[in-house]
């Protein structure tokens, strides 16, 4: 069955199964406006899908890491009798008495499974990695311990992996221009913090534009997208503060986290209740022992969420955030360009002011086709951390060539460049979302998500039909990521799609007419759901301007 969302006493948000065909004008915009000036329709969030496989799947699922478990412990055997060789770094015999730098269990995930299937991931491409790429063919003579390339090439693959959501990981050299200007006039790198002989005018160009472009008070940028958060979340808390983190924020916000040394507890994936729960327990018990009242309350939650595709339920932890006197730290890595009329992520999606979120952060590796990350909020905030993150003290300045795309892209998606071409981008990902997705359900696969989020998780499970599928596709020039234990639930492996404004509905169909034969191939379409009660949704563009 579909998991849906319930909320209590906040306010809840009609999904689409819940409006009637004729409430939605054309394509899921009400006619009801954002505010004064704003120009743009209103809107309801879109539906948000867990729907839970069969039970057979289950059982099978976990029938088959059994029987690759009891394989495992088998070769296991053999190696210690010297029958297959190891492969992997073993300690040596005159150091059997001293602690293990290599745990022997930690390791046999990865010596008996992971290796049997190493040749589905980390594969060399040699072209850019646009909407198309180029891949290195290789093979292996050792069952993927170690890999030769032939000296082939697979040529004009479709990239359906990588996070280039609004298409500015490209080459024209029209759009580079820019970029090329700025590589002549400062080099390719700085050789020095900011703080010391590495602070260019670009970079408070840079700095200035993200903070327009947030519409709050001032920003600072990083070299580094997952130094953004471990780096600068140690800054903003320490002991005596309490950190409640979403179940499935990502790596670089829990290693902040426990770097902070900070109390931390996690809360179920956007479930209110238990956020509120969390919240009032804080409220009332204070800090362990003690007693007292905690120094800071942070919540921690993600824009989009890039293993789930789900979206924040972002006026809820706003709600409950002023209730309870708490900060919040957004981090729009995936969100930011990616969804929004205008490209300004979830809080310009569910029109929520920014100034309601105590720290903005985001990444510009998705959308902008670049690298580093932001810190945005009030201007108290972005001074702190100029002289207390480790991310700014300690780290190399931005690359000026890195930051003049930043800028580029930035300026385009604004319109600052007199051209519409961001707008269009951004309206086009929208459009190839809502296509995609629709299009998967209808086939029968079950994926995970928010309609509106361009990160696209189709459930496989079982770990034969993760490595099949990804070797299939491939053999139809179509490059995928897929994902299982231990970075997914053991039941809950999945092939990964991310959206492009660069892919063409030409791309899109070949893709969905190989992964409908795949399907079909491999029995992966386990949905017991029926979609398309309005059909037309996903042919109209996903924006509409109203006068």
């Amino acid at each position: 069955m579909a998991r849906t969302t319930a909320n209590g006493k906040l306010k809840l948000y009609l999904n689409q199964n819940g409006l009637k065909c004729e409430d939605i004008k054309r394509n899921g915009y009400h006619n009801k406006k954002n505010g004064p000036g704003t120009g743009v329709a209103s809107r309801q969030p879109r539906q948000e899908s867990f729907e839970q496989a069969p039970m057979y799947v289950a059982v099978m699922t976990y029938l088959g890491f059994g029987i690759v478990t009891l394989f495992g412990y088998l070769r296991d055997f053999l190696r210690s009798v010297g029958l297959e060789k190891c492969h992997l770094a073993q300690e040596r015999e005159e150091q059997k008495d001293f602690v293990p730098l290599y745990q022997d269990f930690e390791n046999f995930y990865t010596r008996n499974l992971y290796m049997r299937v190493r040749d589905n991931w980390n594969r060399p491409i040699c072209s850019l990695p646009g909407p198309v790429f180029d891949l290195m063919e290789r093979v292996s003579d050792d069952y993927n311990w170690t890999f030769r390339l032939t000296g082939g090439t697979i040529h004009n693959a479709i990239n359906m992996g990588s996070y280039n959501y609004l298409g500015f990981a490209e080459n024209n050299a029209d759009f580079l221009k820019t970029v090329a200007d700025k590589t002549r006039q400062y080099g390719v790198g700085v050789g020095s913090t900011r703080q010391e002989i590495g602070n260019l005018g670009i970079h408070e160009e840079l700095e200035q534009l993200v903070a327009n472009f947030l519409r709050v008070e001032s920003s600072m940028t990083f070299g580094m997208g997952f130094a953004t958060n471990s780096m600068n979340i140690p800054a903003l808390v320490g002991k005596g503060c309490l950190i409640l983190s979403d179940e499935l924020n990502h790596t670089s916000l829990i290693l902040g986290a426990r770097l902070s040394g900070a109390l931390i507890r996690v809360f179920k994936h956007n479930n209110m209740h238990s956020l509120e729960k969390m919240l009032r327990e804080a409220i009332s018990s204070g800090q362990p022992r003690t007693h007292r009242p905690w120094k800071k309350i942070l919540i921690m939650v993600e824009g989009i969420y890039s293993m789930e595709g789900s979206l924040v339920r972002l006026p809820e932890i706003v709600a409950l955030k002023k209730k309870y006197k708490a900060y919040l730290y957004l981090d729009e890595a995936h969100s930011i360009g990616a969804v929004g009329p205008t490209g300004r992520g979830v809080t310009e999606l569910f029109n929520v002011n920014p100034s309601d979120v105590d720290v903005m952060m985001g990444t510009f590796t998705k959308s902008f086709g670049a690298a580093g990350g932001y810190i945005a909020g009030k201007k108290e905030l972005v001074d702190y951390l100029r002289s207390h993150s480790h991310s700014s003290v300690y780290a190399t300045a931005m690359s000026p060539p890195v930051t003049e795309q930043i800028i580029r892209a930035m300026k385009c998606i604004m319109g600052k460049d007199g051209s519409t071409e961001g707008i269009r981008r951004i309206h086009k990902l929208a459009e190839n979302t809502r296509y995609f997705r629709a299009r998967l359900k209808e086939m029968g696969f079950i994926i995970y998500g928010n309609d509106d989020s361009p990160v696209v998780p189709i459930l496989l499970y079982m770990p034969g039909k993760v490595v099949a599928f990804a070797r299939e596709m491939l053999e139809r020039k179509i490059g995928v990521v897929v994902v299982g234990f231990p970075a997914t639930p053991i039941t809950e492996a999945r092939a990964r799609f991310c959206l492009s404004a660069a892919h063409t509905r030409a791309m899109l169909n070949q893709v969905l007419h190989h992964m409908n034969e795949v399907g079909d191939h491999l029995c992966l379409k386990f949905s017991q759901l029926k979609y398309s009660s309005c059909p037309n949704l996903h042919d109209e563009t996903d924006f509409e301007l109203v006068s």
